[in-house]
């Protein structure tokens, strides 16, 4: 298995794994349950950990493409920089989830944080998506 069969495998997990946390973790904030923040937190840890692989392998699929015909760099250029900016931002919240989880005394604080970075790194996570979809996919280009 190549790089860029790792990426396609792993690209979703992160993008998926940050909504359903983020959509766990608001849930369990809306409603005061401890047991279900602790899920989205758990979950966009989760996350943030196979963002890791996602982004390593990201160079090697990069490679892989652009020796094929009709690739366009300039698309190629803008997911990289899309998904670095998401990944950093997804990290972040990994962090902020983990701080939490860990019960540091201001779990309340790292909880809020966490649900305002999941928001923010979902949003750039779904635009590197797209942009990547579109070094392939030409019908969803706009």
């Amino acid at each position: 298995m190549t790089e860029l069969h790792l990426h396609l495998l792993l690209n979703h997990v992160p993008i998926l794994g940050s909504l359903f946390g983020l959509l766990v973790l608001g849930a369990g904030v809306a409603k005061s349950s401890s047991p279900v923040s602790r899920t989205g937190l758990v979950m966009l840890l989760g996350a943030a950990l196979v963002g890791l692989p996602t982004q390593l392998t990201g160079e090697g699929a990069r490679e892989a493409l652009e020796k094929l015909p009709g690739i366009s760099h300039h698309l190629i250029q803008a997911h990289e920089a899309a998904a670095e900016l998401g990944f950093w931002a997804l990290e972040l919240t990994g962090v902020l989830a983990l701080l939490a989880l860990l019960r540091t005394g201001r779990e309340r604080l790292f909880i809020r944080l966490t649900l305002a970075t999941a928001i923010l790194s979902f949003g750039l996570l779904v635009r590197a998506g797209n942009l990547g979809g579109q070094i392939r996919h030409p019908e969803i280009r706009e």
